[in-house]
């Protein structure tokens, strides 16, 4: 039997991308102890069944910093990783309340159940299916060219010119992310560019490749968010750093 922790990212249909960034699976992983989830700048519905046959569904508030896997063994485990614009459109609640932690679903939660984590792809198509159904039929342009403009840019744009841009006021902007995530626009762009780094600390280039001041900063900057160095991360040692097993994955 194989033991190794067998991982896949599903890229979401044009219909929800903006408000899905994918579906990602890891299976087997009973097989890893200290396990680390680190900040990806999204919002994890996940699903998962324990060693003891247990299903569960929970809601992930947005990561700032490293924090342990739960003890239970899992031993599958799927997951809707939704952009913010889904905290508004598709989940409806404010995820402010749970920053850094995370919330219990009903079991019955959008109807899934464990039968749901036999196919994968079976479950991306109903995942699919139902955020489409949940979806508004006006979704403000605005918001959508904001975020459109983040990602794009890495988390490397100021909030100036994003003001500028979106004739929408720096202290507006501010209070939106602070209300629906919890979070600073400013705090939420530090995510987004360490997120960005982990392709390039994947490569071995453990240096900064994008708007860092310096070595030093990069690597404190690194540390913050995934309580390891650059070098420590590029080596993932036992495969702990659970995110980074996926990171651009296609």
């Amino acid at each position: 039997m194989n033991d190794t922790p067998q991982h896949a990212l599903v890229k979401p249909d044009q219909s929800i991308s903006d408000f899905v960034y994918c579906f990602s699976s890891i299976q087997n992983l009973s097989g890893i102890s200290e396990g680390v989830i680190i900040p990806n700048g999204r919002i994890d519905m996940s699903f998962y069944k324990t060693s003891d046959g247990q299903f569960h569904i929970s809601l992930l508030g947005l990561e700032t910093k490293p924090k342990m896997i739960p003890g239970q063994e899992i031993s599958t485990f799927f997951a809707i990783n939704f952009n913010p614009l889904a905290v508004e459109y598709v989940l409806r609640q404010s995820v402010a309340d749970i920053l850094d932690k995370g919330k219990p679903l009903p079991n019955d939660f959008w109807d899934f159940s464990m039968d749901d984590l036999n196919d994968f792809d079976a479950f991306c198509e109903k995942a699919t299916q139902k955020i489409q159904s949940l979806l508004p039929k006006e979704i403000d342009k605005r918001k959508r060219k904001l975020f459109a403009l983040v990602f794009e840019s890495n988390g490397e744009i100021a909030v100036k010119e994003l003001s500028e841009r979106l004739a929408w006021s720096a202290r507006q902007i501010n209070q939106y992310f602070n209300q629906q995530l919890g979070i600073s626009l400013k705090t939420y762009c530090s995510i987004l560019r360490f997120q960005a780094s982990l392709s390039h600390i994947k490569e071995g280039k453990l240096f900064p490749q994008l708007n860092y001041y310096d070595q030093s900063h990069f690597i404190k900057e690194i540390k913050k968010h995934s309580g390891a160095s650059p070098k420590e991360l590029f080596k993932n040692e036992n495969r702990r750093f659970l995110q980074f097993l996926i990171t651009n994955k296609k």
